[in-house]
């Protein structure tokens, strides 16, 4: 026995939170967020930045600047997460899809 589909209710024998057809409603939908990947890369990057050039310039050795590298990818993988999440939720709220997604009416 699978579980329910979180956002239609239809029984779902795969392992994610939508079925299939949810899933790629979804998929349809979230493009039109694409850009969301453009924050969290700056994020990282800032991250990674600081710590790569400006730790070893203020005298620190050059592993904390190396650590401070895993940090800049690690804050790139957490914004990535947290942003997926977020739009997930977004869509399980109602959101709908753009029109031009809309089957045309018969």
């Amino acid at each position: 026995m699978g579980m329910r589909c979180k956002r239609c209710g239809k029984e779902n024998q795969r392992k994610g939170r939508f079925c299939a057809e949810c899933e790629l409603q979804y998929d349809t939908w979230s493009r039109q967020y694409a850009t969301d990947i453009m924050w969290v890369v700056l994020g990282g990057g800032v991250v990674l930045a600081t710590s790569g050039m400006l730790l070893p310039f203020l005298g620190f050795e050059w592993f904390v600047a190396a650590a401070g590298a895993l940090a800049g990818w690690g804050t790139i993988l957490v914004g990535s997460r947290l942003n997926a999440k977020r739009r997930r939720k977004q869509f399980l709220r109602g959101a709908t899809l753009p029109r031009a997604y809309l089957p045309a009416p018969k």
